[in-house]
């Protein structure tokens, strides 16, 4: 097992890809270990032997095609109209698209990437500080992973047995939460900086409004799709695809054939590397418990003390520890065997822990100096990493907060789901 782990952290530290650096080292593991090679192949393929599944691709590519299909700047004018006229207004705008759009990707990659590139663009034109457009653009992209649909929420339902509806009903308060948090902070920050605002216009409202109907509504239909129990999450993804597609090449005219084209290859490159790492920690998993090493780290943890507050701040811990240095759905694969058993022994709602580590893992998402989003707003936007890693720190403290009043409030996340779904 020795092996097993030290060839793991050297992948990790020259740089290898984290999918590569798990599935490597798995294999590895398996063989200095004597598992038969058989094993290899079928664990890989059992973990992503799943119809749930199904739902990541499509959620990307629904994503993908609201983008290409020029959806977000729709989405990007009607938020402006609705908040700009608040002191820093396209720094309110910025997050309240954010949400909008997190109900048709459930990707924060496809928020900062798509919609960033408008946003930042927009508020830089307008005299705002460029590191503070690009540092509200990453902290409000980890809204999407939390807002349903999610792709990391759909990993955890998948791993952990428990209904993505009601996970992803039970991750509208805290999405909500990030964006009033946030906003407040936008609105200090503007004050002090004195950013613009805009005039309000019921007038402009009412057009952004009409022109972007379509779009706004799109989470609408999803949510209420899972509540009123219509479709399940995969179909909830084939119509988010259906949908996205309709609009944006037969009603709005944006998306002709080639960007289409793109869109699904974009889809399908993105897909196939979550599914890989997907496939690769199941194999590296089946090796920590068949060894008993999950037993022992859970053991570990649950001998810190017997208090489940401290277990449980003890688990946020090393869950911020790792999403700065891991992908979501890596950690989610790997540490599920590890804390599932310590969240039943503690006798913890799975719906709530689901989302308090997604969450959790989302705000990594956007922490120095590894956090994904930070280097594709950094790409996007040509802004120094430095300066970035700088300007997103006061946004990391409404985040926490919101994470913690989850972790020790569970009802905030539980109210919602148990009260549309049922107990």
């Amino acid at each position: 097992m020795t092996i097993f782990f030290i060839t793991f952290v050297i992948f990790l530290l020259i740089g290898i890809p984290i999918s590569i650096s798990i599935g490597a080292s798995a294999v590895i593991g398996c063989l200095s270990l004597g598992y038969p090679l058989l094993v290899i192949g079928q664990k890989m393929v059992f973990g992503i032997d799943s119809f749930l599944l199904i739902a990541i691709p499509l959620f990307i590519l629904a994503g993908n095609l609201m983008n290409a299909g020029k959806i977000t700047e729709r989405i990007f004018n009607f938020a402006n109209a609705l908040v700009g006229w608040i002191p820093g207004g396209l720094g309110h705008a910025n997050i309240v698209a954010s949400l909008i759009f997190a109900g048709m990707s459930g990707s924060a990659a496809a928020d900062a990437g798509g919609l960033g590139t408008i946003e930042m663009e927009a508020m830089t034109s307008k005299g705002y500080d460029k590191d503070f457009a690009g540092a509200v653009t990453a902290a409000s992209s980890v809204v999407g992973p939390i807002f349903p649909p999610s792709i990391p929420l759909i990993i955890y339902g998948s791993i952990a047995s428990v209904s993505v509806s009601k996970l992803f009903v039970g991750g509208v308060v805290p999405a909500v939460l990030m964006v009033l948090t946030m906003m407040a902070l936008t609105y200090v920050i503007a004050l002090k900086r004195k950013y613009p605002r805009e005039k309000f216009s019921l007038k402009k409202l009412l057009h952004e409004g009409i022109h972007s109907i379509l779009s706004i509504i799109t989470p609408l239909i999803i949510l209420s799709g899972f509540t009123a129990g219509w479709f399940t999450p995969t179909e909830a993804s084939c119509v988010a695809v259906v949908y996205a597609l309709v609009i944006a090449a037969l009603v709005y005219h944006t998306l002709d054939w080639k960007s289409f084209v793109k869109c699904v290859l974009d889809s399908a490159v993105t897909s196939a590397n979550t599914l890989f790492i997907i496939g690769t920690s199941t194999l590296f998993t089946y090796v920590m418990v068949k060894e008993g090493i999950s037993t022992s780290i859970a053991d570990f943890i649950l001998n810190i003390s017997s208090n489940p507050g401290i277990v449980i701040f003890t688990i946020n811990i090393i869950l911020l520890v790792l999403g700065m240095f891991m992908e979501p759905g890596a950690i989610l694969t790997l540490m599920l065997p590890v804390l599932l058993p310590i969240a039943q022994r503690l006798q913890l709602d799975l719906v709530y822990f689901g989302v308090m580590m997604v969450l959790n893992l989302m705000i990594g998402q956007v922490t120095p100096p590894f956090g994904v989003c930070l280097f594709i707003v950094s790409d996007v936007s040509k802004l120094k990493l430095g300066q970035l890693y700088r300007a997103i720190l006061p946004f990391l403290i409404p985040l926490i907060l919101v994470l913690f009043l989850c972790a020790y409030c569970p009802p905030v996340i539980t109210w919602l789901p148990n009260m549309l779904l049922g107990q």
